[in-house]
């Protein structure tokens, strides 16, 4: 065997372990994130928000459903979905099990696109390219899933603003229809500042610029967000190689500041399409934040915050 010959076959083999890693390992790999983020009022106690995000259910993924099931220990404040719960037609009664006791904590959520529609087969290098161009598979039963949320207690933050108690505090909320198919509506929710909150949260399914700015410009302290896997495909030293949308590839998941008011906090997701079962790098994660309050007025000024940064 000649070194050419020695050459292919080590990386035809090293090729092989890794996609029967990513696809057999770590897509199964579930992985708690833990990030602290300073954006409540001055002098509010701590609260605990748990956000699951992009679980693409289908009715036979047992070790998700009773892992995410068993994150209610957590006990957190409020339960946060952001949308792409669904990937199969008959799944609706698998995500209700799947989120079974944390229905019953306070919980606000959006949609994704693949609540609306089911998935498709699609080109992956189509992820590496810029396209408007959708390709949608069978509906899916969303109202049904919403209908189900709604009778358990969560509200549903799409082009609606909300007011939760909890604990005594009160957190504002609004959120937008999924960016990603063109149905965000930002003016039905835009242009309002209630006071009074300890925290102005807003919530989307795709993390587009348009949609960020809109709550940024509102004054919005945190966003949360899912869609991106946090790249699904990562590589050490370089991070995510695509977003799906518009943010760069340094936010594909975690917090990062936006603006100068506002963080982000993206959820890399606990789930794949069926068509591209694999994750490297990028294990399948929900997310605990711990939000306290913003430094004070003094200490900004003695230590003043990061224009940009990334936690988790």
């Amino acid at each position: 065997m000649n070194g050419w010959e020695r050459f292919a076959l080590g990386a035809t083999t090293t090729g092989a372990a890794t996609l029967a890693y990513a696809a057999g390992i770590e897509r199964r790999w579930w992985t708690l994130r833990e990030a602290t983020l300073p954006v409540l009022t001055e002098g509010a106690h701590p609260l605990r928000i748990l956000h699951v995000s992009d679980l693409h259910i289908t009715p036979n993924q047992r070790s998700k459903q009773r892992w995410v099931s068993a994150l209610d220990a957590l006990a957190p404040d409020l339960v946060v979905n952001t949308g792409d719960n669904l990937a199969h037609p008959r799944a609706v009664p698998t995500a209700l099990a799947t989120l079974g006791p944390l229905l019953n904590r306070p919980g606000l959520f959006v949609f994704g696109s693949n609540d609306y529609f089911g998935p498709t087969p699609k080109n992956p290098a189509r992820y590496l390219t810029r396209t408007t161009r959708r390709v949608h598979g069978e509906p899916l039963p969303w109202r049904d899933l919403r209908a189900a949320f709604l009778e358990r207690g969560w509200l549903d933050a799409t082009h609606a603003r909300h007011t939760v108690e909890i604990g005594g505090a009160t957190v504002a909320a609004a959120g937008v229809d999924d960016p990603h198919l063109g149905l965000d509506r930002y003016d039905r929710i835009g242009g309002s500042r209630p006071e009074g909150p300890v925290l102005r949260l807003g919530l989307t399914h795709s993390p587009e610029p348009r949609v960020l700015d809109g709550f940024a410009a509102d004054g919005y302290d945190l966003v949360m967000a899912g869609h991106t896997h946090g790249g699904q495909l990562r590589l050490p030293g370089v991070g995510a190689l695509v977003t799906n949308c518009g943010i760069d590839r340094s936010r594909a998941r975690g917090a990062s500041r936006w603006g100068t008011h506002t963080w982000l906090h993206v959820s890399a997701g606990l789930g794949t399409s069926p068509y591209a079962p694999v994750r490297f790098a990028c294990p399948p994660e929900a997310t605990l934040l711990t939000l306290v309050p913003r430094p004070s007025v003094v200490a900004s000024r003695t230590t003043p915050a990061p224009a940009s940064a990334e936690v988790g």
